[in-house]
């Protein structure tokens, strides 16, 4: 997509910190961290919403699980817990129309999270 800020990241357009670039999937930290850790893992496709992923994605929707636990893994957080968030639509707190996962650990997570 044309004006999008991960599409961008993703063509090296807009500078971003990457900790992971895999064929369907990379992953940066986050400029605004809400824990220690706090990575986001978003998809080479655009998909603006979760509401637009497909069967033809499910592949891809996987190794977002897959890095999102190798990075755990490195970053020790499978000792202490981490969470895994996605939002979908404004009203949920999504600010960046192409489908991302945050990762966050290194801290006590409060439930309920909103």
């Amino acid at each position: 997509m044309e004006n999008c800020l991960f599409c961008k990241i993703n063509q090296g357009e807009i500078p971003a910190e990457k900790v992971y670039d895999g064929e369907n999937v990379f992953a940066i930290k986050d400029i605004n961290p809400q824990a220690p850790v706090h990575l986001l893992i978003i998809p080479k496709k655009h998909l603006s919403t979760l509401l637009e992923i497909e069967a033809a994605d499910c592949e891809t929707i996987g190794s977002i699980f897959s890095v999102a636990n190798d990075l755990a893994k490195e970053r020790k957080l499978d000792e202490s817990g981490f969470r895994v968030v996605a939002n979908c639509g404004a009203g949920a707190g999504q600010s960046v129309f192409h489908i991302h996962y945050h990762l966050l650990g290194g801290r006590a997570m409060q439930w309920p999270p909103g």
